[in-house]
């Protein structure tokens, strides 16, 4: 395969496109620090990204801003620190306010040039909105959770991601996914049947941080350290 075999590009958003773990880790640094509790920001990412995942394959209805709310209560009872609605709500309306990655809106206009652009996130259609802003970018298709009525790595996120690409007539083999996490978008997207280019933005880090770690083992296709990396590559290939 080439980067130049495809028509369109799917995204993960929260970790590819848009720095989650920043957005996260910056409340729930207040709410550790006003409680007292010692932890670094990789400590508090790493605990709070099970409460998450769990939320979501329990309540796979519910509206993001209600997921990251009952994840930070789980992680507060992990813990046995107490979370107020205040402070769980600070995280549920946070999302807007979550900065893109520098290089994420750059690499989305040069690569807009020669590909459809299809969002498949785990956040609902106001929040993405609200990201949007950062990135600047006109998508040919938004898919959210809030749309499909499921959260990645649910496989059912998939099969409408590969409907949709089928309504805006890209032909089978012509989709290729990019995303950063291997647990909720590379297992599931290769189970699926699709290609997947990983943006790996935790290179220097150790550890799995916000993103649990995958169920299985999985190959991405491609692997660039930033959204930037790719779009040069992709503009090194003959159109």
């Amino acid at each position: 395969m080439n980067l130049g075999d495809f028509d369109a590009l799917s995204f993960d958003c929260y970790g590819t496109l848009i720095d989650w773990e920043n957005g996260i880790a910056t409340v729930l640094r207040a709410w550790a620090g006003a409680h007292g509790l010692r932890m670094t920001d990789e400590q508090l990412l790493t605990a709070y990204s099970t409460h998450e995942a769990q939320a979501e394959a329990d309540h796979p209805g519910d509206l993001y801003p209600h997921i990251l709310a009952r994840a930070m209560r789980g992680l507060g009872a992990q813990l046995g620190v107490p979370v107020s609605d205040g402070e769980a709500g600070s995280l549920a309306v946070s999302v807007p306010d979550w900065p893109a990655f520098p290089d994420s809106a750059e690499a989305l206009q040069r690569l807009s040039r020669r590909y459809k652009l299809i969002i498949v996130s785990n956040v609902d259609r106001a929040g993405f909105a609200g990201s949007n802003k950062h990135l600047g970018a006109t998508f040919t298709s938004v898919l959210t959770a809030e749309d499909i009525g499921c959260y990645k790595p649910d496989p059912r996120a998939f099969e409408a991601l590969l409907r949709e690409a089928e309504r805006l007539g890209v032909a089978e083999g012509r989709l290729l996914h990019v995303a950063q996490s291997l647990f909720h978008d590379h297992v599931p997207a290769k189970a699926a049947g699709l290609p997947t280019v990983w943006i790996n933005r935790r290179h220097d880090n150790a550890g799995w941080g916000a993103t649990p770690q995958p169920s299985a083992g999985v190959t991405p296709d491609w692997t660039f350290t930033s959204m930037r990396a790719f779009a040069d590559a992709v503009d090194a290939e003959p159109a």
